[in-house]
């Protein structure tokens, strides 16, 4: 991604990061163009968007707009989701949504179920979430989108469109960590920006070359456009990020998929 990449100069430079909320987006439905609303809500509040900037979407507009909203009522459980469903004490139909959505299932017990998504990300449940979801029926969940980079390079395309800029997009959900408590917003799609940037044989202050140093940009700033953004009942489910213009490009990348860890370094197998 030669023409996203900052150079070593403006790496280096200090630089302010700015969060927006976009205030009073819809509930979106199935076919709700959320480039649109976010053009829109821009607008609203005098803001401009510019080639530099990041719109940090929560992955549950996408996934509404995306029609990814289902019930549990209409899955049929196979015999290895039954069985998952008496060790996880979990519904049988939700066991087999993860199932249907996962590359693997790590790990199953009544505390937490971890799988590696069909997209590579490892989250728990799959990514399968049911807070947020309004439509009357109380076991409606949604699922992530189907290819969440290919989302947010169509989102960033028609921004384009709409408002002459591009600027990088990233779609983020809330994930655990590892041996930490909390969930944190992290990119699992994403669009224009460079996702990790590589600083290995760079030198630090005293001239020592960095060995291991890989930057997690998207995850970064898809967790600092969260926290503005909220995960309860705040409704805003939207942020323009300034300042990171550095890790911007006009070409869309490799997407998130690019700062996930092969499996074969996976250290914890």
């Amino acid at each position: 991604m030669d023409d996203v990449n900052a150079t070593e100069t403006a790496r280096r430079s200090a630089s302010s990061m700015s969060v927006l909320p976009l205030e009073g987006l819809p509930m979106f439905a199935p076919g709700v163009s959320i480039a649109r609303e976010v053009a829109a809500a821009a607008r609203r509040q005098g803001i401009a968007l510019a080639k530099s900037d990041v719109v940090v979407l929560a992955q549950k507009i996408v996934s509404k707009s995306e029609g990814r909203r289902t019930r549990l009522h209409d899955v049929a459980a196979g015999d290895e989701a039954r069985a998952l469903a008496v060790e996880s004490g979990r519904p049988a139909a939700l066991m087999q949504l993860m199932l249907d959505e996962s590359q693997e299932l790590v790990r199953a017990t009544p505390m937490v179920v971890i799988t590696r998504h069909r997209t590579g990300h490892v989250a728990a449940n799959a990514g399968i979430d049911a807070s947020n979801v309004e439509g009357g029926a109380e076991d409606a969940v949604l699922l992530w989108p189907v290819d969440p980079d290919e989302s947010a390079r169509a989102i960033r395309a028609e921004l384009k469109t709409l408002t002459g800029a591009a600027p990088a997009v990233v779609i983020a959900d809330s994930l655990g960590r590892a041996w930490r408590l909390g969930t944190m917003g992290a990119a699992i799609g994403a669009a224009g920006l460079v996702v990790v940037d590589d600083r290995r044989g760079e030198t630090d202050l005293f001239g020592r070359t960095l060995q291991a140093t890989l930057v997690a940009v998207a995850d970064s700033i898809a967790a600092a456009g969260v926290l503005v953004m909220g995960e309860g009942a705040e409704g805003v489910p939207a942020a323009i990020v300034r300042g990171m213009g550095r890790y911007v490009g006009e070409a869309d990348g490799d997407g998130a998929a690019a700062g996930l860890r092969p499996v074969k370094e996976d250290l914890f197998r």
